[in-house]
């Protein structure tokens, strides 16, 4: 997350990084955007084990959410900052991927 952040990506609301262990105590990453815009959070993880192709996932809220004109485009640039995020932490996972498989010279 950090090498993100460093990266000069403004981030309005939280991101944390939640601890998640498959059956083998493998982390199988999970990355919250809690959004500052809306009642609701966006959930970034791997489409599924040893895959590094990633998904998001814009958590359901029980109520309607009104918003004026401002909210909508704050809340769409943090959408546009989770949709970042993902498309870095794939190219990270097929980065590791393309090169787990290289020997050392």
């Amino acid at each position: 997350m950090k090498e993100f952040e460093d990266g000069g990506h403004c981030i309005p609301g939280r991101i944390s990084v939640a601890p998640q262990e498959d059956a083998d105590r493998e982390d199988t990453g999970l990355v919250i955007v809690h959004l500052r815009n809306a009642p609701s959070s966006i959930h970034i993880k791997p489409r599924g084990y040893d895959d590094p192709v990633w998904e998001a996932t814009l958590s359901a809220q029980p109520d309607d959410h009104v918003m004026s004109v401002n909210d909508i485009a704050n809340l769409a640039a943090e959408v546009v900052i989770a949709g970042n995020l993902c498309a870095f932490l794939q190219w990270k996972s097929l980065d590791w991927d393309r090169n787990s498989g290289r020997h050392a010279d």
